[in-house]
């Protein structure tokens, strides 16, 4: 999995003095809650009916054992023991005290974990299949993407204060494990014709009171080429997308309304001119990024019987497995 370098730990680190300093100034009645709002929610804290939640990201669902022990040591220090994993590979905490909240946030940043843009219109946590990078049907392990989209996604300064909230999942296998067409855009790596490696590209999706499955808006996206290709989704959805009423500010209702050949249309129109501008990385910095997700050097021969011994373990096996 992907490891922070200096420069993304000094984000976000002072992420976390930034909000340590507003929490206090919230408290010390130097701020009104609706001046507070926007500040805490691009940290991903809600106010709830009796106490805060905490949003915390987990990109693409991927976890190592750090972060696992803190994240338990957050729950039975900050909370009442337990969070919650969201149905998008996040963890809430539903009950925690906003003076603790950057305390919090300090703490996760020391295992290279954050709450930034886990709320609020922009673009969320990137999500992916729960066996990305460890099933036999992938034609390519999509996290070192999911982990390309995410470092482009933070802090993007357009994308910032979106219409609504803006979903992404990535997969790179058939079965769509992700729900890729009930996402804002959904993107699924498959080979074309020429044996190529690219994104099928899905806008539109979404649950909630008004439910849609995405259409495709394009059939394949070169490797090369997907940042310039979703940063034009956004900018249309950006451009056009609804402001008036948050029922109708979903790309899912631009995307309704335009049609998907007319928002396609507009997507190429954007893309011709984003292509020039040098977004889509150097090949060497989707390297650096792909290297951290090299396959383990996996044993060979080993047996797949498994000693049921211990009753406990038996019994999690027959329910878990």
């Amino acid at each position: 999995m992907y490891k922070y370098d200096t420069y993304d730990q000094a984000i976000v680190d002072a992420r976390v003095d930034e909000f340590r300093d507003q929490v206090a100034r919230r408290i010390a009645g130097q701020m009104t809650e609706d001046q507070f709002k926007p500040l805490r929610l691009m940290n991903g804290l809600y106010l709830q009916l009796h106490a805060y939640m905490l949003r915390v990201a987990v990109p693409y669902g991927t976890l190592d054992s750090r972060q696992m022990h803190m994240l338990a040591h957050i729950a039975r220090k900050y909370d009442r023991g337990y969070g919650h994993f969201t149905t998008r590979q996040n963890l809430q905490y539903n009950w925690i005290k906003l003076e603790d909240a950057p305390d919090i946030l300090a703490d996760l940043a020391t295992v290279e974990m954050h709450a930034i843009q886990t709320s609020g219109n922009c673009i969320r946590n990137i999500s992916s299949d729960q066996f990305a990078g460890a099933t036999a049907d992938e034609v390519e392990d999509p996290r070192p993407w999911a982990e390309l989209l995410r470092q482009w996604s933070t802090f993007h300064p357009e994308f910032s204060y979106l219409p609504r909230k803006f979903k992404i999942a990535v997969i790179a296998a058939e079965e769509d494990r992700a729900a890729v067409k009930l996402h804002d855009i959904g993107l699924q790596m498959h080979r074309n014709d020429a044996g190529e490696i690219g994104f099928r590209v899905f806008v539109g999706g979404g649950m909630g009171r008004t439910p849609m499955i995405a259409p495709v808006i394009r059939e394949f996206v070169a490797k090369a080429d997907l940042l310039s290709y979703v940063e034009a989704c956004l900018r249309v959805y950006n451009r056009y997308g609804r402001r008036d009423n948050i029922y109708k500010a979903r790309i899912k209702i631009l995307v309704h309304e335009l049609g998907a050949a007319e928002y396609a249309r507009q997507v190429e129109e954007e893309w011709a001119h984003v292509k020039t501008l040098g977004l889509d990385p150097p090949p060497g910095e989707f390297e650096r990024i792909a290297a951290f997700f090299a396959p383990p050097a996996y044993a060979a021969g080993l047996s797949d019987e498994i000693d049921r011994n211990d009753p406990d373990f038996a019994a999690w096996l027959d329910r878990n497995v």
